[in-house]
């Protein structure tokens, strides 16, 4: 991991540890700089109201320049929200027709995905 993405991952991780995160949101795992573990309770009037997914934050060296890879967890008994934006591997996304080809064949970091849009106007 870069020195840069290091230091701002630190200091990232002491404003969690001395602040705490929002409402709702649980740091689970911070071990190393690589990967964070967050599980997200569902607040609020939601059709997911009281659901708990967990979302995986995973940092390259280009950290903060390059954006994380983030996607719900779906091993250990936990699965990502049926919505039509999630791939049921957890990448996010509008989940298609073909989620199943998809799920079978996807890289496992979410960036590395080439998606083909069919509807130019949304």
């Amino acid at each position: 991991m870069g020195s840069i993405s290091a230091r701002r991952l630190a200091k990232e991780l002491r404003e969690i540890q001395s602040e705490g995160c929002p409402v709702g949101i649980t740091l689970v795992d911070a071990s190393d700089f690589s990967k964070w573990l967050f599980t997200i309770e569902v607040m609020g009037n939601s059709q997911y109201q009281g659901e708990a997914y967990t979302l995986q934050f995973r940092f390259d060296a280009q950290y903060p320049i390059s954006s994380p890879a983030v996607q719900f967890v779906v091993t250990d008994g936990k699965e990502a929200p049926v919505h039509p934006h999630v791939y049921s591997n957890g990448h996010k996304k509008e989940r298609p027709a073909d989620n199943d080809r998809y799920v079978r064949t996807a890289p496992d970091n979410p960036k590395k995905t080439l998606f083909h849009y069919d509807d130019d106007t949304v």
